[in-house]
């Protein structure tokens, strides 16, 4: 693996809420307010953000493995959440992020510890086509 991957790796995004990331829409509730499956998308794209930019080799990603996921606020239509990862822990092929998600007011919208592991992207997909055989 890149020596790159060191703990302390950063990156946020911010997102407007829209009418399509609501719990209504998404299935997940009946309220139009950010859908927990939306907030764990979000959490995983700044993970995967994070990881940008060089730090694994062009042959090599990672895949999500486990989630912690706490929804602590809801947050309306319009409304703005920022959402920072920071990689906390490397053991070999094994990545955990902390993520927070925060709102307009700065109050905790969420809070997750994602893990990752690298893996090489062919041999991924040939495991995962020959599993679809057996």
């Amino acid at each position: 693996m890149n020596s790159r991957v060191e703990t302390g790796l950063r990156a946020g995004l911010v997102h407007t809420v829209t009418a399509d990331d609501t719990a209504s829409a998404v299935g997940s509730g009946d309220l139009p307010v950010l859908a927990t499956p939306r907030l764990l998308a979000l959490a995983e794209a700044a993970t995967i953000a994070a990881l940008a930019e060089g730090q694994l080799p062009a042959e090599r990603t990672s895949v999500g493995t486990r989630v912690e996921l706490e929804h602590l606020r809801p947050t309306p239509v319009g409304e703005t959440v920022a959402v920072a990862a920071e990689l906390i822990h490397v053991d070999g092929r094994l990545l955990r992020f902390e993520v927070v998600v925060t709102d307009d007011a700065d109050l905790v919208v969420g809070r997750a510890l994602i893990t990752r592991v690298v893996v090489d992207r062919e041999s991924f997909l040939e495991r995962a086509a020959a599993d679809r055989l057996s």
